[in-house]
């Protein structure tokens, strides 16, 4: 994601670069990219209790309230709260710490969370969280960067907001140390049109990279591909997770 300082945040809220936000064209990649997982997810969530735990703008909760009995909104941000609260009134919005869960053992049918984990320096004790206010059989819900292709062959992330990212065995390991079952490990990657943009681009996420780093303006070209991606330009699949951008994981609390 982009945090170019020349580009304005419709919601209100600052964009620095550590939340993805709808309804700005240089961001539009990222948001669809997000927006493609919640999707492929949402069927996990129809007539559930479900909390996504770092909803960030709010977006996301907002699409699992479409099929979802109750959906609660949990952020550490005020401002991302209070915009979450205005601008999505079907989202129950909480603000609270990822690590002190503020609901009861056992309460919660669904817990999404996508995007979040890395920025987390205490992985292992969210995930305990998680498996404590799951009801048994609930499920959580998590998408992260893979780290095998995110930040290649580095110890520490790219992204300055993460903390730690990881591969698929990692999260698995994570996931089943936490006392989950992993359901499904699968890998987002790029579809047919975002494939062709690449070889015409390099990259596609590498030219947007190129932009931000170098607080130039956007090529026409690039911007407008940028502006053309739909959700539907991203593929879920269970093959090669390891060459995957996101990992996309379905756990469940025995």
């Amino acid at each position: 994601m982009t945090a170019d300082p020349a580009v304005s945040d419709p919601a209100g809220l600052p964009l620095t670069g550590e939340r993805t936000v709808p309804g700005i064209a240089e961001e539009n990649y990222w948001f669809r990219r997000h927006e493609a997982a919640y999707i492929t997810l949402s069927s996990y969530c129809r007539d559930a209790i479900v909390l996504e735990a770092g909803c960030g703008e709010g977006y996301g909760a907002d699409l699992l309230a479409q099929d979802a009995k109750a959906v609660i909104g949990l952020d550490y941000d005020v401002l991302t709260t209070e915009h979450v609260a205005r601008k999505y009134p079907r989202v129950a919005m909480l603000r609270g710490n990822l690590v002190m869960l503020p609901f009861a053992s056992g309460s919660i049918d669904v817990v999404a969370n996508l995007q979040v984990i890395e920025h987390l320096w205490e992985q292992e004790r969210f995930l305990a969280e998680c498996s404590r206010v799951l009801r048994p059989g609930g499920r959580l819900l998590i998408t992260t960067p893979n780290r095998i292709t995110f930040s290649p062959g580095r110890d520490t992330p790219l992204n300055p907001f993460h903390t730690r990212e990881l591969s698929g065995s990692e999260l698995t390991e994570l996931l089943v140390g936490a006392g989950f079952t992993v359901e499904l490990m699968a890998g987002l990657r790029h579809g047919p049109a975002l494939r062709e943009a690449d070889a015409r681009f390099g990259s596609i996420i590498r030219a947007q990279m190129d932009v931000a780093v170098s607080g130039g303006p956007w090529p026409a070209d690039l911007l407008t591909a940028v502006e053309a991606v739909t959700s539907a330009d991203f593929e879920i699949v269970e093959a090669d997770v390891d060459a995957s951008l996101d990992l996309v994981g379905v756990a469940i609390k025995p």
